[in-house]
């Protein structure tokens, strides 16, 4: 049976996410800080889930963590991490800026590493990151969080490459969702997605191996406008 470590499983994507995965024959390994909202989930179905609680801005927990995995699994063919935060922040306050860099930045890279070099000592492994379509340029509101997006994506092509060069078969995902309907979701806009709709979406990519995947697909297209777009323009617009 396929096996898979979902970092970040007590709600949105993480969670949904995972309930996909077992839908598809994978036994999965579900991490986050509220360990009440974990045991829910494995409720739905005891054999299949295996609840870790996990908080990711703790750094040596981390790294004990995964040297935890490698004695007691022999193999994790899929690590997802789907962890972060983010909100407007319109005066800059430090705290939660440094808040948002030590999740989705300090963690991210923490785990994004353990995760490639567990891959690398096994022989092989896939390694997804949910980054953002904020990844593309910067945000008035947000900028913290749209950086925090910005470096992800980066580190993940990065490492991505890495995988390509390595003599272990090492696939790297980056899945950049739009809006979907979580608590991370500010308020009403266009093109909200379910939560059902887009974990089907990454379920696929993640299946076909894709490098990079925008959820859902028809983000696409405002990728590539934000890619060409002047900065004039979206200073008007953002």
């Amino acid at each position: 049976m396929k096996r898979a470590l979902i970092i970040g499983a007590s709600s949105g994507i993480g969670k949904e996410l995972a309930k996909v995965l077992v839908t598809k024959g994978y036994n999965v390994i579900i991490t986050g800080r509220r360990r009440t909202l974990l045991e829910e989930i494995k409720k739905s179905n005891p054999e299949n889930y295996i609840v870790k609680e996990q908080d990711v801005t703790n750094l040596e927990g981390n790294i004990q963590f995964f040297n935890e995995l490698k004695t007691q699994f022999k193999h994790i063919d899929l690590i997802v991490y789907s962890s972060g935060i983010g909100d407007a922040n319109y005066t800059l306050n430090w705290e939660q800026e440094n808040n948002v860099i030590q999740t989705n930045v300090v963690a991210a890279t923490q785990i994004y590493g353990l995760a490639y070099n567990f891959f690398r000592k096994q022989g092989y492994g896939h390694l997804v990151g949910i980054s953002s379509i904020a990844s593309i340029r910067g945000n008035r509101h947000a900028p913290c969080y749209f950086a925090s997006k910005a470096f992800q994506a980066n580190y993940l092509e990065s490492l991505y490459m890495k995988g390509k060069r390595s003599k272990a078969k090492i696939m790297v995902t980056d899945i950049q969702p739009g809006f979907v309907d979580t608590a991370m979701a500010l308020g009403e806009t266009f093109w909200m997605a379910s939560v059902n709709k887009a974990t089907t979406q990454i379920y696929s990519a993640i299946k076909k191996k894709k490098r990079k995947a925008y959820i859902t697909k028809r983000w696409a297209l405002i990728a590539w406008v934000l890619k060409f777009a002047p900065t004039s323009l979206l200073y008007k617009f953002s």
